[in-house]
């Protein structure tokens, strides 16, 4: 499916990636509420949660895992781990701080998204949270990648609740900070909506969060 979006050429993904011994993995491990939680490494990347002594079982992790994973992880063990990641990916996961973890299980479980978000990274925030900001029961990524599939990159917007334009596109990605913050998510989906905010929002300079925060506010008011 065409791209909406000017695409990045993407490295294959065996392309220059270090291959670790198995005695070797850097995986990225972290603790939430008392129980270990881990990343094994590219290409498997296996969202894990300790069960017993030796026993691992995956799981869906949730925005406080993630939360825990910002503060537990360090720029030590990332580094580590990124050596074994391709070229393209390990770039676009450099652009985050505390929301990189959540980011890489977006790549992960929509990967034929990553070429879109390496435009627009800031769309990540609103795919690591679509639970919340659609609702429903359990994570859709499966719905996600098939919505992808049909209707391509503004099909998803609309599916986040955002207005499938490109518009809505060239305001993201002049977001300086990809690393949204989760009480920012809903704000400005529903301030992309307003003409107002829009034109605030689409003449100036980067959008920082101080921005970001200003546009909501005054559609709020």
């Amino acid at each position: 499916m065409n791209s909406l979006l000017a695409r990045f050429p993407r490295s294959p993904r065996n392309a220059r990636v270090r291959v670790a011994p198995a005695a070797s993995r850097p995986d990225l491990t972290w603790i939430h509420d008392g129980v270990r939680y881990r990343v094994s490494i590219w290409p498997e990347v296996r969202f894990e949660r300790e069960v017993g002594p030796d026993e691992w079982c995956e799981v869906e992790p949730g925005e406080g895992v993630f939360a825990s994973a910002a503060l537990g992880v360090t720029g030590r063990q990332w580094r580590r781990y990124l050596e074994y990641v391709p070229a393209t990916e390990r770039e676009f996961l450099e652009k985050f701080q505390f929301s990189r973890m959540a980011a890489l299980h977006v790549i992960v479980r929509c990967p034929a998204l990553l070429e879109e978000l390496v435009q627009v990274p800031a769309l990540t925030a609103f795919l690591t949270a679509h639970l919340g900001l659609r609702g429903g029961d359990a994570p859709a990524w499966g719905e996600i990648a098939a919505v992808y599939e049909r209707d391509g990159l503004f099909g998803v917007l609309q599916w986040l609740g955002l207005p499938a334009s490109r518009q809505t596109l060239a305001i993201l990605q002049h977001i300086a900070d990809p690393d949204l913050s989760r009480r920012l998510l809903e704000p400005l989906r529903a301030a992309l909506w307003e003409p107002e905010a829009i034109w605030a929002l689409s003449h100036g300079a980067t959008l920082t969060d101080e921005r970001l925060m200003a546009a909501c506010h005054a559609l709020a008011a």
